[in-house]
């Protein structure tokens, strides 16, 4: 034991002067247990014992739909995407144990972050360990202390920690509102910094960014721009390239994040840009140097399945066809959902409240269907959403059987 520091057998008790850091969560431990003493399987600990595809797997020892896993194009079980892990993992072994930095870069590495930069046809593109890490890792490092970084309100948890940690001002606006960004960009200080961060879909209520007038906006004012487009990649634009490409200014971004975990089917995270300066981020940016990289077998899954996402229009048809079926027959069932239509591979069905909310999902998960149950405060507007993803490999019966599944809950627990 070290000379003059405590190291007691047992840990000190607690006295009125030393309150329970877990106090702070109290109201949220309540409302779960209040959940589970209605009898209800919690909700957000459902464990799948077995993945048969990417739209079926084992739970509770029942085959099951998969309508909740943001598996957009159905990728996780492509053969080409499985065996080039395989050999990866066989050629490099299990990880890289070290930054990119340092020993962490191999071949996988480039070559994954040169399939992105075919895919977007940009200049840069940097892959990050999670898509949660590129949107700290990008935002913090380019605004810090006395920029400014102007968000839309119901931006995702990632960019609302990228700010905090990046230390710069931040100026929320209204929710997909034009005339709000421009009133709050000319509010900002001349000279300023400014990034304006906006999401290609929402992931919530699966709803577009109206981007074109946005960006023209943004640059208007001087100001540049970053998007994310971790639920529109693979799925929306001809090449799939997202929102930015589908309204024609994917030239005018400065950045796009985006995500492996969804359509790309792995786990990951990117940013790519055509700013002649980009490459100095791998070293200033402190959660990707301080992070050990992405497995062999991660990037060479990644950067296969990207390559193959470039000659995904078939798929892409599928799952437009897909996501429109599943909205016009859920909103003729009489449920609410949280745009007028398609819009996404998201289709958000809107709850009266929490408790019904979850009943709601157990009655579907006992028909055979998992959905994601969204609650505040992750939801805008304090909303409790059924959250539906669909996947290119959904088949037309598929998607006819869950609206069965969804008539016979709603009415059961009485929402329809």
């Amino acid at each position: 034991m070290s000379e003059g520091i405590l190291q007691p057998d047992q840990p000190p008790e607690l006295t009125g002067d030393s309150p329970d850091l877990f106090s702070k969560f109290d109201d949220l431990i309540a409302m779960r247990q209040g959940l589970l003493d209605t009898g209800i399987e919690d909700p957000f600990n459902l464990v799948m014992e077995k993945v048969l595809s990417p739209t079926r797997a084992i739970c509770n020892g029942r085959e099951t739909i998969l309508l909740g896993t943001y598996n957009y194009m159905g990728m996780t079980f492509d053969p080409d995407v499985i065996e080039a892990g395989k050999q990866a993992l066989a050629d490099f072994g299990a990880g890289t144990t070290g930054s990119r930095v340092l020993n962490g870069t191999y071949q996988g590495h480039r070559e994954c972050e040169d399939a992105l930069r075919e895919f977007y046809a940009m200049d840069h593109a940097m892959v990050f360990s999670t898509g949660y890490q590129a949107n700290l890792g990008i935002i913090s490092t380019i605004a810090g202390k006395g920029d400014y970084v102007i968000l839309d309100i119901d931006s995702h948890a990632s960019i609302w920690d990228g700010c905090a940690m990046g230390n710069a001002e931040v100026v929320p606006f209204k929710h997909n509102d034009v005339e709000a960004l421009e009133k709050r960009l000319k509010r900002i200080p001349a000279g300023a910094g400014k990034l304006v961060v906006l999401e290609g879909v929402y992931s919530m209520l699966g709803d577009v960014a109206p981007l074109k007038e946005m960006v023209r906006i943004c640059k208007e004012n001087g100001a540049m721009v970053l998007v994310d487009e971790a639920h529109s990649m693979g799925f929306i634009g001809e090449h799939g390239r997202g929102v930015c490409e589908d309204q024609g200014i994917i030239d005018d971004v400065d950045f796009i994040i985006g995500t492996f975990s969804k359509s790309v089917g792995t786990v990951g995270g990117f940013c790519v840009s055509n700013h002649p300066k980009f490459e100095i981020m791998r070293l200033v940016c402190r959660p990707y140097v301080f992070t050990a990289s992405l497995p062999p077998s991660v990037v060479a899954t990644a950067a296969t399945s990207i390559r193959k996402l470039m000659h995904g229009s078939n798929k892409r048809a599928h799952l437009w066809e897909n996501s429109r079926n599943l909205h016009a027959g859920l909103r003729e069932l009489g449920f609410t959902l949280g745009t007028p239509e398609a819009q996404s591979a998201i289709i958000a069905v809107i709850m009266p409240d929490l408790e019904k909310g979850a009943t709601m999902w157990e009655a579907l998960l006992k028909e055979g269907l998992y959905v994601n149950l969204a609650r505040p405060p992750a939801t805008p507007a304090n909303m409790t959403l059924l959250r539906c993803s669909l996947c290119a490999e959904h088949s037309e019966q598929e998607v006819a059987t869950i609206l069965t599944m969804f008539e016979r809950a709603g009415k059961a627990v009485g929402i329809i």
